[in-house]
């Protein structure tokens, strides 16, 4: 059986399209979704690592008693945090998790977790109930180095667009639901 990854959680967004507010501070279940987020990396992967925007004291805030490894990133690109990420990594393998997703929690991080411990290729990516490709996503190390290299803000799409690439499906739509604006937290929130 593979060793655990280290889990990488995004945290370094502006937040564009939520009008003013910061996602990662809109609360599920009377918490505020950054911290939810670490929380549920931290009971999965003893490694953790949090991008965070250079300079933000809000987000920190929320996460000073996790045991999670805090990184500033000044460039607010997908790819900027991803390159953080990979420099920090000690383990073999890196759990990318996206933190505005709320349905991905510890039992989902969890099952990938426990997937990619037990198979062999070099990629597991998460998927929906109904196989529709998601997130999270786990590289392994052989792949470090071009994540190292990323650029822009579409993360590592182009490294799952080639052969090799396993999935395991997360329940209903938990590996997809993203929220980015006020309108999808209330349609989320309505929905739940």
């Amino acid at each position: 059986m593979r060793p655990i990854p280290a889990i990488l959680v995004l945290a370094a967004g502006a937040s564009s399209r939520m009008q003013g507010a910061d996602k990662l501070l809109e609360e599920v279940d009377g918490t505020p979704l950054i911290l939810r987020a670490v929380r549920a990396a931290c009971a999965v992967s003893p490694e953790v690592i949090v991008a965070l925007p250079a300079g933000d004291t809000r987000r920190r805030a929320w996460l000073g008693d996790t045991p999670a490894r805090l990184v500033d990133v000044a460039d607010r690109a997908m790819s900027a945090s991803i390159r953080a990420g990979v420099a920090e990594v000690t383990a073999d393998a890196l759990l990318i998790h996206l933190a505005d997703m709320p349905e991905i929690d510890a039992a989902a991080l969890q099952a990938v977790v426990d997937t990619w411990r037990r198979g062999e290729g070099s990629i597991l990516r998460a998927t929906a109930a109904d196989g529709t490709p998601g997130q999270p996503v786990v590289f392994g190390r052989d792949h470090f180095a071009a994540l190292a290299r990323l650029t822009g803000d579409h993360g590592a799409r182009s490294l799952l667009s080639g052969a090799g690439v396993s999935t395991v499906a997360l329940p209903g739509r938990a590996a997809l639901t993203d929220l980015d604006t006020p309108e999808d937290w209330a349609a989320w929130r309505s929905a739940r």
